[in-house]
């Protein structure tokens, strides 16, 4: 089955982040940390493909890029995350895409000293998913944060604070004006190392306006094929509180399975 050219841009964009040298770790407390060896991004690609053929054609692509960095006041992370599906039309032939969301986020946080479990954070993201009821929407947030670690195992990051977000909802098939909102964001992020080769990963943000409250949650868990490659189950969830377009629905669901390779 023919790949798109946005599934090539994807697989492409993986390729040269492959020059990252690096390996993914855990935040731990700065009690635990040694913030003078974390030089470099650490990084990790996800890939799933899956291709359908007889009474149906179709072919989707789930893929996703991790970067984080950690050490001394600073901890920084962003992450890409693209989702494409395409059926195949039988009585016509036609390629119809069902399917087209592009995430990107970037987080920057300071803490106010390398012990400290409090920081200053200031978050952005951008979506384009014209499935969803919208051609784009984006938010700007800045706030507080405080990381605790429950035990060796298990740590949690929260994060409270204003923003502000930017919309266009799509009505009838066509971009409406764009809309902006002051907005209150909340976020949590739990990580447990379950076993050795094994990890669980839950995360949650809402962002409350005065027009839309949007809901974004994930959870995955991950299981280590070796030093390098993981198997990666997650399920994740997006909602949107109020569409202009009363036809589109406002919980939009994605179920995956994807190879996970760290750089």
């Amino acid at each position: 089955m023919r790949l798109t050219q946005a599934t090539i841009a994807i697989i492409s964009l993986f390729a040269v982040a492959g020059t990252a040298q690096a390996s993914i770790f855990m935040y731990d407390d700065a009690s635990d940390l040694d913030t003078t060896a974390k030089k470099e991004w650490d990084a990790s690609a996800e890939l799933g493909l899956l291709f359908t053929s007889g009474n149906t054609e179709t072919e989707t692509l789930k893929a996703k890029l991790n970067l984080a960095r950690d050490f001394e006041n600073w901890r920084h992370k962003g992450v890409i995350d693209y989702y494409r599906s395409e059926q195949v039309d039988q009585n016509t032939g036609d390629t119809i895409t069902t399917g087209d969301k592009t995430f990107l986020s970037g987080q920057s946080n300071y803490k106010f000293s390398p012990e400290s479990r409090s920081s200053l954070f200031v978050f952005g993201s951008y979506e384009e998913d014209k499935f969803s009821g919208y051609e784009y929407q984006g938010t700007l947030a800045i706030g507080y944060g405080a990381r605790y670690r429950y035990n060796e195992k298990i740590y949690a990051d929260y994060e409270v604070g204003p923003g502000y977000s930017m919309s266009k909802p799509i009505v009838g098939g066509l971009p409406q004006e764009q809309e902006t909102s002051a907005i209150l964001r909340l976020a949590g992020n739990l990580v447990w190392d379950v076993s050795k080769n094994s990890k669980f990963n839950a995360l949650a943000s809402t962002e409350v306006g005065s027009d839309n409250t949007k809901t974004r949650a994930e959870a995955s868990i991950s299981a280590n094929i070796n030093s390098s490659l993981a198997l990666k189950l997650s399920i994740a969830g997006t909602h949107n509180s109020f569409l202009e377009d009363s036809t589109k629905e406002k919980l939009d669901t994605e179920t995956a399975v994807t190879l996970v390779y760290t750089f």
